[in-house]
């Protein structure tokens, strides 16, 4: 074998590094420092690795230049004769050298042996392959979020390695739509959503499952969608079965729905052929969410619908032949409208709705009953016209007791004299019941603590302030936490879910702990002060005009009033209306 010299050829030198910062896609200058570093190690292997040598390639010329450098320092600083000299001998030299001046000798060219050669070419390698690394980690990090297209390379164990043509990508097994199948030199198209720094290299993550692939499909499928004027708010995918996404329009003229399916369904098949066949329900987004939880849930039609604002859970009814559908295949429809909304969503049927009401009907009619001495006849009254709790008949203003029909002025203070009676009855009992549980007076005198409470709290093993102090508001209020099948169950507190705020628990708690001596009471007021200052969420400019349209509802001149402001806050009405701002939904905001 023919020995390598660093007196090669200069323009040989420049050439090769050329060809390889091309092939890479990188810097030549990288190139020609891989070479530096080459010439330097196989330097250190012929003179000595003690000493500190470096090697200069000039990127124009290509002529090379080896130098061993000794650094000048005081006579106490010197430690290594190979890489350091004492400022004595430096001015013997050259006179005009300093502390930290840099003495060069420059150093002939040396044939590289076998080793060094070998040595030499893993440098180079190495730093070329790590200057490639970092080419295609800083090229594929700014492109997430984009959808990229590739060459199938080989399938390992149900994960496709994707050719990108200057890196390579990976679409894991649960990242791939299920039963698509790959074979080698097939062309794919997916999402990327992740690009990872590691040692063998950046690892860039594909998925064509994520929703966000839906999205980007429709944006290139869809000129409006790619422009702005109509936008994906949601989107759901069980992939390669079903998806449902959410849409709205910014021009009043043109149908979101419509839009996305185009003519004759050309828009919308081609994403359902690029997904392999995946169904896709296009679905009107809306600001009111129960009008989007009705609409999630088609083709179902919707009876009833109670929400659940602090727990993000919905209720809602459906006739019994529409249960099937709207529940779906395994639970498909119900599952993806869930996903779809970011609310639980609870089915029930007319029937048991029905059923459900009767029984608390009967409830509130048989505790009417006993609390007020009266027949089954005004028991049921009573509840027909709202009245749920005892408190609510003895506290209400009698002016609502002569709205009902057959009753006067003597029929109501008669109701809810028994029933005031009737809740002092109720709170003897219960301080007797207290006082038999333990629970100690210093609990009663905490705010908000009734006899009923108290017994509540008595029945957990809560009887002293410290205890009341231990709590938590979860327990006090309840909380939902992961069940046995993974799925969240609610977890019943001290208190009924509702009868008290998770924030009044909170307050509660800390009163306790500043009777008991755990806290300072500036404690509340940093509290209350923290509530205070939480800021309410922004509201779009929709919301904003919504807001102040419902409130100029009472106003004389209503059209007006509307047409003023709508100008005031440059909102066009018509925008509003096509988007479900609707008198209905601008009440509700």
């Amino acid at each position: 074998m023919s020995a390598i010299g660093v007196s090669a050829n200069r323009l040989e030198i420049l050439q090769i590094a050329k060809a390889v910062a091309e092939e890479k896609s990188i810097d030549q200058r990288i190139v020609i420092e891989a070479m530096q570093e080459a010439i330097e190690k196989a330097a250190k292997a012929k003179y000595g690795q003690e000493h500190d040598i470096r090697a200069k390639i000039d990127p124009v010329t290509g002529e090379q230049t080896l130098w061993r450098v000794q650094t000048v320092v005081e006579e106490e600083a010197f430690e290594d004769e190979a890489k350091q000299l004492r400022l004595a001998e430096a001015k013997k030299i050259d006179a005009s050298l300093e502390i930290g001046s840099e003495l060069k000798e420059e150093l002939p060219p040396f044939d590289f042996g076998r080793v060094a050669a070998q040595t030499a070419k893993q440098v180079i390698t190495q730093k070329v392959r790590d200057a490639e690394r970092e080419r295609q980690y800083n090229e594929y990090k700014d492109r997430v979020g984009e959808i990229v297209s590739g060459i199938v390379k080989r399938v390992e164990y149900g994960h496709v390695i994707v050719d990108l043509g200057r890196a390579e990508g990976i679409i894991r097994r649960n990242d791939g739509i299920p039963r698509e199948n790959f074979q080698p030199n097939d062309r794919v198209r997916a999402y990327l959503y992740k690009v990872s720094r590691e040692l063998k290299g950046p690892q860039i993550f594909l998925s064509r499952a994520a929703p966000d692939f839906m999205r980007k499909l429709f944006a290139q499928e869809v000129p409006e969608v790619y422009e702005g004027v109509i936008q994906i708010k949601a989107c759901a995918r069980d992939p390669g079965s079903r998806a449902k996404i959410g849409v709205i329009s910014n021009d009043s003229s043109i149908d979101p729905v419509g839009a996305c399916v185009g003519m004759r369904g050309a828009r919308v098949q081609a994403v359902v052929g690029e997904l392999s066949g995946e169904k896709i329900d296009i679905i009107p987004w809306s600001y009111d969410a129960a009008t989007f939880i009705v609409n999630a849930l088609q083709p179902a039609e919707v009876s009833k619908v109670v929400l659940d604002e602090d727990e993000r859970r919905v209720e809602v009814v459906v006739a019994d032949d529409q249960f099937p559908l709207a529940i779906g295949r395994r639970g498909q429809n119900v599952r993806l409208a869930s996903q779809l909304t970011g609310w639980q969503i609870d089915l029930i049927t007319e029937t048991a709705d029905s059923e459900r009401f009767q029984k608390e009907f009967q409830e509130r009619t048989e505790l009417f009953m006993k609390a007020l001495d009266a027949d089954e006849t005004l028991a049921q009254l009573l509840a027909s016209e709202g009245f749920e709790t005892v408190e609510e008949i003895a506290y209400v203003a009698p002016d609502d007791f002569i709205t009902i029909e057959g009753f006067d002025q003597d029929v109501a203070e008669e109701l809810q004299q028994r029933a005031r009676d009737f809740l002092e009855q109720m709170a003897a009992e219960n301080d007797a019941k207290r006082r038999e549980l333990g629970v100690e007076d210093e609990v009663m005198e905490l705010e908000g603590v009734t006899p009923g409470f108290a017994v509540k709290l008595g029945l957990q093993g809560v009887k002293t302030v410290e205890d009341v102090a231990g709590l938590v508001p979860d327990d006090i209020t309840g909380s939902r936490e992961p069940g046995p099948d993974g799925k969240p169950v609610w977890v019943e507190g001290i208190l009924k879910k509702g009868e008290m705020r998770k924030d009044d628990a909170q307050m509660f708690v800390m009163k306790a702990r500043v009777a008991a001596g755990w806290i300072e009471p500036e404690a509340i007021d940093a509290l209350l002060a923290q509530q205070a200052d939480a800021e309410p969420a922004e509201l779009t400019e929709e919301e904003r005009a919504l807001l102040a349209l419902g409130e100029l509802g009472n106003s004389v001149d209503e059209e007006e009033d509307e047409d003023a402001l709508a100008e005031e806050l440059g909102i066009d009405l018509a925008d509003l209306v096509a988007e479900g701002g609707d008198d209905e939904t601008a009440s509700r905001e």
